[in-house]
């Protein structure tokens, strides 16, 4: 039984470093080569494969309506294009210079994270899956107080891409932590007398049976995560939103804005229900850069728990 696991395990390995050896070897090209790919991918993707179509189309039809049919093609190709963008960018982190990245990725206020840290509190980042959300780890090193930087993340299916991933995700030095270890985790950084900044990506639908809280997102009734706020009311954390801009092919400008609750929200979760709003108006900006393909709606809203 041992030698069989070794064996898997090692054939696990070969096909880990295999991969990861040929996107390294993809991502030594410069990114003008990359989006040559980009460019050519796309054509496959979108008419031949046609990756989740059905689902892009129905999600860009139930915001935007069907009157404008020019319009939904207009964006869900735009949509394909930077896709294909988002694969070959990500594949780049695996060889991209800090000076690179920072030409590449402006930060706007990112002060506000040291003056939060300097008044003794960490930091709860929310961001959306707009623009390229693996280019955001490219922030940590804009900080100057001494903190612990992390994401939350979700073990993919496939081991052999899930360490793929976790290796292009702690590019810069984030810890990436294991959802299932987040409270433990950032309740021992605070115990420990160190601060964080922790992004939490959390438009994405909840699962299982998480569908306890609804809200109106982009004019259809959405569930949504409410992990980041209770963790941050667990470490006295404040909240901050992550507002990604994409000016141009290659670069993204990201904006950190301070989430303050609607006065007449008295509710519970208001600073999610605050940051979805504030995400709702980014998408809205260029609907193109947020990811569709997402089955955002496809659960309704319990019959207990109607308006």
């Amino acid at each position: 039984m041992q030698v069989e696991l070794a064996m898997k395990q090692m054939k696990a390995d070969t096909k880990y470093t295999i991969v990861l050896g040929l996107l390294k070897a993809v991502a030594r090209l410069p990114l003008s080569v990359l989006y040559i790919l980009s460019d050519l991918a796309y054509y496959p993707t979108y008419y031949i494969i046609r990756y989740r179509r059905e689902t892009v189309r129905h999600n860009l039809e139930l915001v935007f309506g069907t009157e404008d049919r020019g319009k939904i093609l207009q964006t869900e190709k735009k949509f394909y294009r930077h896709l294909c963008d988002c694969v070959v960018e990500t594949v780049k982190l695996l060889h991209i210079s800090d000076a690179e990245i920072d030409r590449r990725v402006e930060v706007i206020n990112g002060n506000l994270v040291d003056e939060i840290i300097r008044s003794g509190h960490s930091v709860v980042l929310f961001l959306g899956h707009y623009g390229n959300w693996e280019w955001v780890q490219a922030i940590i090193h804009h900080f100057n107080e001494p903190l612990v930087g992390g994401q939350i993340y979700k073990h993919l299916h496939n081991e052999m891409m899930d360490r793929v991933m976790l290796k292009i995700r702690s590019r810069f030095g984030l810890e990436c932590i294991p959802q299932e270890k987040a409270v433990r985790r950032l309740i021992g950084i605070e115990r420990g007398g160190q601060k964080f900044v922790i992004g939490f990506i959390s438009d994405q639908r909840p699962t299982g049976g998480a569908l306890h809280h609804w809200m109106d997102f982009l004019g259809q009734d959405t569930p949504y995560l409410v992990g980041g706020e209770t963790i941050g009311n667990h470490t006295d954390a404040r909240f901050v939103y992550l507002d990604v801009r994409k000016p141009s092919r290659g670069h993204y400008r990201m904006t950190f804005c301070p989430i303050v609750p609607d006065q007449d929200d008295s509710g519970q979760f208001p600073y999610t229900r605050k940051f979805m709003k504030m995400l709702e108006q980014t998408i809205l900006s260029d609907p193109a850069w947020w990811l569709w393909s997402h089955k955002r709606w496809k659960r309704k809203r319990p019959a207990n728990q109607q308006k």
